[in-house]
């Protein structure tokens, strides 16, 4: 049976626990990647895991592969978190601790730092395509978005990147 075939399948092969097993990490490492809260990535794979568990009869395995629907669905609940965690930062600002951004502005801009620095949409398809290692198809999928939409955005992402980087330099 191919790779495709069996995380097609998985949800009627696997209990929900080893379905953890299987992509917690994963899924931890793209939300930690993105949004750089422990605490959050954290979260997320869990109410990843606990929403798919509520909502498995929904899935259609002819529609989407098991790791991209769960991929999907933690994107969806880290934006959303994220948001709610802005307008909270807006209202109540004394609750959250200053970013030591300011403090390190003399350190020379890092890969890390400059994917920091890229736009929410074009930080989702750099991480998807480098360090998850998907293939665009997947990632247009997970994002919800067409496959020229993540070309130009990773194109784009990419020369900033590389602006980003050469003037640091």
């Amino acid at each position: 049976m191919s790779l495709d075939k069996e995380i097609a399948s998985a949800a009627v092969e696997y209990s929900i626990e080893e379905l953890f097993i299987m992509y917690k990490t994963p899924i931890y490492q793209f939300v930690y990647r993105y949004c750089q809260d422990e605490q959050l990535s954290i979260d997320i794979v869990q109410d990843t895991f606990v929403r798919f568990h509520k909502y498995e009869a929904r899935f259609d395995a002819s529609k989407s592969n098991l790791k991209t629907y769960l991929f999907r669905m933690a994107y969806q609940l880290m934006i959303n978190r994220l948001k709610r965690r802005s307008r909270m930062k807006q209202l109540l600002p004394f609750l959250y601790p200053q970013h030591q951004q300011q403090l390190e502005s003399d350190i020379k801009l890092g890969i890390k730092a400059a994917i920091e620095q890229l736009p929410d949409d074009q930080r989702a398809v750099i991480l998807l395509t480098y360090y998850e290692d998907l293939p665009q198809k997947e990632i247009a999928r997970i994002l919800e978005i067409p496959i020229g939409t993540v070309k130009s955005r990773l194109y784009t992402s990419l020369n900033k990147l590389k602006g980003l980087l050469e003037d640091d330099e």
